[in-house]
């Protein structure tokens, strides 16, 4: 009874440790995001990150979802219909460096 216990608190340790190690690779580098931004995203969304007419804005996006966006673009599940999108040479790294930076912006004003 006791060994299996133990086991079991073993098996749980290592499980979150894994997870703790993923969730801490994940984390964007705000700085390298802000110079990725800086070459591949601004003439979108502008330096201030909040698009335009045929742009939507970006800052201030929860970081998770950026990231799942981008994936969904280099993956060609979602399509940039202005066929500027950067996304395909981005490595996960620089998508998550470039959602830290926007995650810093303030994003847009609410919508009357």
């Amino acid at each position: 009874m006791c060994n299996m216990l133990i086991k079991k608190l073993i098996v749980t340790t290592m499980f979150v440790s894994i997870f703790s190690v993923a969730s801490v690779q994940a984390a964007g580098d705000v700085a390298n995001g802000k110079k990725l931004a800086e070459e591949d995203c601004e003439d979108c969304h502008g330096d201030d990150g909040l698009g335009d007419e045929d742009n939507p804005p970006i800052a201030g996006m929860d970081p998770k979802e950026h990231i799942q966006e981008l994936m969904d673009y280099k993956s060609g599940k979602r399509v940039d219909e202005n066929e500027d999108m950067e996304a395909e040479d981005m490595s996960e790294q620089d998508m998550a460096d470039v959602a830290a930076y926007y995650a810093t912006l303030p994003g847009p004003p609410p919508k009357k």
